[in-house]
């Protein structure tokens, strides 16, 4: 006669705890890495503008819009706009390299205000979306940071740590799908966790 062996309860009671602990580090993990992501792109918000600040004490001009830059570095000529009026014209997400909001990047990198190469590229942010400069989005005046890409968790917890958390209101503002390009868009009034936004940061 075959005798059946099992699994005692203890076994089985080690086994659902050790499942336990490895599910909590993963999930601990992910939540470790969320929150690092979300701390770097708050920093590449306050890095660009103190690149960009930096740039302006040095040079007497607004990055993307000297009308020196070109002769300092060899580099090509902005375009998009009056050069040397202390405006970064063209959209803050440009495909044109010599738009002034896209020689914005060059000028930094050339001055070692910012890293990422020898060019005109557009970083991305932690989460993959665009980062940009430009002038006046989302009811802001002045230069702008702008990110897109950014779910509505992600974008309400940024929104909190640098500003009032309110999607419509302060130096930090938000828009449903994409960084909007209208001269007067209609905000948000609050955050939807599954909607993707654009976000502006005045410098």
């Amino acid at each position: 006669m075959n005798k059946q062996a099992g699994f005692t309860l203890i076994e089985v009671s080690i086994v659902l705890v050790i499942i336990g602990l490895l599910l909590g580090g993963v999930l601990k993990g992910q939540e470790l890495i969320e929150n690092a992501k979300i701390k770097r792109m708050n920093n590449d918000f306050s890095g660009i503008a103190t690149g960009a600040y930096s740039y302006l004490d040095r040079y007497s001009a607004v990055p993307g819009d000297d009308a020196d830059a070109a002769g300092r570095w060899t580099t090509a000529a902005p375009t998009g706009g009056t050069v040397g009026d202390g405006i970064i014209s063209a959209a803050w997400n440009s495909t044109t390299a010599t738009d002034e909001s896209r020689m914005f990047w060059i000028h930094l990198r050339k001055s070692n205000l910012i890293t990422g190469g020898d060019d005109v590229k557009v970083p991305v942010h932690a989460f993959g979306g665009k980062i940009g400069v430009a002038d006046g989005y989302h009811k802001l005046t002045g230069p702008v940071i702008c990110m897109d890409n950014i779910n509505g968790k992600r974008a309400e917890i940024i929104d909190r740590q640098l500003d009032d958390g309110e999607p419509d209101g302060g130096v930090l503002r938000s828009m449903n799908g994409a960084v909007s390009t209208a001269a007067a868009p209609t905000l948000p009034a609050a955050y939807a966790a599954d909607t993707l936004y654009g976000i502006c940061k005045q410098m």
